[in-house]
């Protein structure tokens, strides 16, 4: 199997990458998994790339080792090596933008349904949502906070933890770190 190698996108290449005619990213995805993390949707970097949190400065993969669920720092060109752990990543919304902010509340509507579809059909343990407002969204749970949510997703057990995305202030890597911790500690215990 060939490897995509790390480049860095043309301006033409990020806005090809835009909106619902833009690029997507195919999910990381098996039966079965222990989780399936879902980031909000793809950023242009990261579309027109074609690997998921691919934008350098993006926590996602830092955090994922410091937390114990890989053993090296897995690389956005290597997400398919954690299908060997058992891990995947999706998407709630399926198309890229240059932020979350572009969203419409039809698309987390309709991402939701897509996931809960995923969910259904892979049956993860854990589904790890990256993103409250996100969770929120998609699944109309405006109170919903960071951790373990009440309701499953199909059978899946639900996480909701912050983006991970460097444009995030509100939670450093050390913080991060520490959530994907505690759900680590909730996989291990199935």
């Amino acid at each position: 199997m060939t490897m995509s190698k790390p480049f860095k996108p043309t301006k033409e290449q990020l806005a090809a990458a835009a909106g619902k005619t833009g690029k997507t990213l195919p999910d990381v995805i098996a039966p079965n998994l222990r989780v399936l993390f879902c980031g909000i949707n793809p950023g242009l970097y990261t579309a027109a790339v074609g690997h998921h949190f691919a934008r350098p400065g993006n926590r996602f993969w830092p955090a994922l080792h410091q937390a114990g669920f890989t053993a090296r720092l897995v690389s956005p060109f290597d997400e398919r090596e954690l299908l060997n752990s058992r891990i995947g990543i999706s998407n709630v919304v399926p198309h890229a933008t240059a932020s979350a902010a572009e969203l419409t509340p039809q698309d987390f509507i309709a991402g939701g349904r897509t996931l809960a579809a995923k969910v259904k059909r892979y049956r993860p343990k854990i589904v790890a949502i990256l993103g409250v407002g996100a969770y929120r969204h998609a699944f109309g749970k405006p109170k919903a906070q960071i951790g373990e949510q009440a309701e499953p997703i199909h059978d899946a057990r639900v996480w909701v933890l912050p983006n991970p995305s460097g444009l995030n202030a509100n939670y450093q890597l050390p913080e991060l770190v520490k959530l994907l911790k505690q759900l680590r500690a909730a996989t291990n215990s199935d």
